[in-house]
């Protein structure tokens, strides 16, 4: 791995059933079980609950709602997109990981490695013939790098947790809404309205994100020419977008394109939230078929 130095500047549910009548497109259902509780022995993605890790949780979304404003995400995104810190391959990224655990998820306190490779596992199981989709779940969550000290050691409040569009009105099914009260683009005309800066039906490739790791791995993948189809991108980009997949807000932002692409991410998303468990993958096993598709749909080094 080549480091560069340079400083930065500064939910649950899906529909199960069948998404079309087309035999070569994915089905919701492949056969995935899902469990009834998470690792802590608690339900998924409950924010409320007593758990270990609940009250940790609320405060990282405390610090997340206050800090992404659309100022702020102009920011981030304006110094990441220049891709100039880290020259690396994809599975050397896969391996930084190894030594970050996410606070704002209240389902894992694994190794973030772990969660990819149970994730890609899953999907590998239940769709043998789709490798896309595989390599998908194991690099979806590489954008976490950004909490590493060759990424500026961001907080977690600016890489990790469900990610929301600013410039417009913060929906009420965003997790602890409360306190986005604090944020300044709350009170703010130009930007506490239904659409805000936007226009209906812009298309979610228009609208500016919360910064975090989807929005970075979007990046990193699509300028460093990935071969994976839209879908794929679609699915990094938005799998943490949960007030829209989850609850079905800032739908009207969407274009047709969104449209298709979100039964992909429906789909993912089965996989991505309730694969987290206590079962360890052996990672010497599944490599070589990894690496494989790697090969297949990345060059040997991005640029990060």
């Amino acid at each position: 791995m080549t480091i560069i130095i340079d400083q930065p500047e500064f939910g649950d549910e899906v529909a199960d059933k069948k998404i079309s009548n087309d035999p070569t497109e994915l089905i919701l259902d492949g056969g995935f079980t899902v469990p009834e509780a998470n690792a802590f022995g608690h339900t998924f993605r409950d924010y409320n609950g007593e758990s270990e890790r609940r009250k940790n949780v609320e405060e990282f979304y405390r610090m997340n709602h206050l800090y992404q404003s659309f100022e702020f995400v102009t920011k981030m995104r304006e110094a990441y997109s220049k891709l100039n810190r880290v020259e690396m391959s994809i599975w050397e990224c896969c391996e930084l990981l190894n030594s970050f655990v996410d606070e704002s998820d209240p389902d894992l306190d694994e190794p973030q490695i772990e969660h990819l490779l149970q994730t890609a596992e899953a999907i590998r199981k239940d769709y043998p013939d789709e490798d896309w989709l595989h390599l998908t779940g194991l690099i979806h969550d590489l954008g976490k790098v950004l909490l590493h000290q060759s990424f500026g050691a961001l907080p977690q409040w600016a890489v990790v947790g469900d990610t929301f569009p600013v410039g417009c009105a913060f929906d009420e099914s965003n997790v602890h809404y409360k306190h986005f009260k604090e944020n300044p683009d709350y009170n703010n005309p130009a930007y506490n309205t239904k659409l805000g800066i936007y226009s209906e039906g812009c298309g979610l490739n228009n609208v500016l994100m919360s910064w975090g790791h989807d929005d970075y791995m979007y990046l990193v993948a699509k300028e460093n020419k990935t071969t994976l189809p839209s879908a794929a991108l679609f699915i990094i980009r938005y799998h943490s977008f949960y007030p829209l997949h989850k609850s079905g807000a800032y739908r009207y932002l969407m274009n047709e394109e969104d449209v298709d692409n979100l039964k992909w991410l429906q789909i993912f998303n089965k996989y991505d939230l309730y694969s987290k468990s206590k079962v360890r993958i052996d990672i010497e096993k599944v490599k070589p078929y990894y690496m494989s598709l790697i090969q297949k749909y990345f060059p040997e080094k991005l640029r990060w």
